[in-house]
């Protein structure tokens, strides 16, 4: 089995913890993950972009001029998408750009960014996160640990302590095992996972 180094916040070695095999040693799926992160980020998207057609905008009640004689080209309406003014044509409106994937796919993925971060050298484990609810007390705990880009900062349940001390700074998130995302974790540099947390997600994904 996979192990890996299971350190407290002052960044020090307490333990070593085995990893499922079937969560964090699994062969990376590259066109599955892909396909998931397009998802989530579909799926964030707020499709409220509108822009008014000609039969929407003002004006245009009479023809311009009449039909023959003028010399000029026929025109119908003043707010026709090429005058200024006019309406535009096929342009956006609103709509929803959400869709779903198979909860199997979704799992695959999810495997995939895990064992990746192991492999990678980008996964932390630590014995346990407890903090006050100050940004020093978290910056100090990232230095700690040598982060310094973006982490994803994953606890087992809601740590309101946790969530405030990282609310502040840069580039680091926080999350909870059942909110996690392979977008988050894709994004992120760096991965900081307690060790209650490693184990309810092998809980869910081992035998999934």
């Amino acid at each position: 089995m996979a192990k890996t180094a299971v350190v407290n916040i002052e960044g020090k070695k307490v333990s070593d913890l085995e990893l499922n095999d079937s969560v964090f040693a699994a062969e990376f799926n590259e066109a599955t993950v892909h396909n998931v992160v397009v998802m989530q980020l579909a799926n964030k998207r707020q499709g409220t972009q509108s822009t008014k057609t000609r039969a929407e905008v003002s004006g245009g009640g009479r023809k311009p001029w009449r039909q023959k004689g003028t010399g000029r080209a026929r025109v119908g309406s003043s707010r026709n998408p090429i005058w200024k003014g006019g309406g535009v044509a096929f342009g956006p409106k609103p709509r929803d750009y959400s869709y779903t994937m198979p909860k199997k796919a979704r799992r695959v993925a999810m495997r995939s960014v895990l064992s990746d971060k192991l492999a990678s050298e980008k996964l932390i484990v630590l014995d346990a996160l407890n903090v006050e609810p100050k940004t020093k007390e978290m910056i100090k705990v990232l230095g700690n640990l040598k982060v310094e880009k973006k982490a994803l900062v994953v606890t087992n349940a809601v740590e309101p302590a946790v969530v405030r001390s990282a609310s502040n700074i840069k580039g680091i998130k926080t999350a909870i095992v059942d909110e996690m995302n392979v977008y988050d974790i894709v994004n992120a540099d760096v991965l900081i996972m307690t060790e209650e947390a490693i184990k309810k997600i092998e809980e869910v994904l081992a035998n999934a």
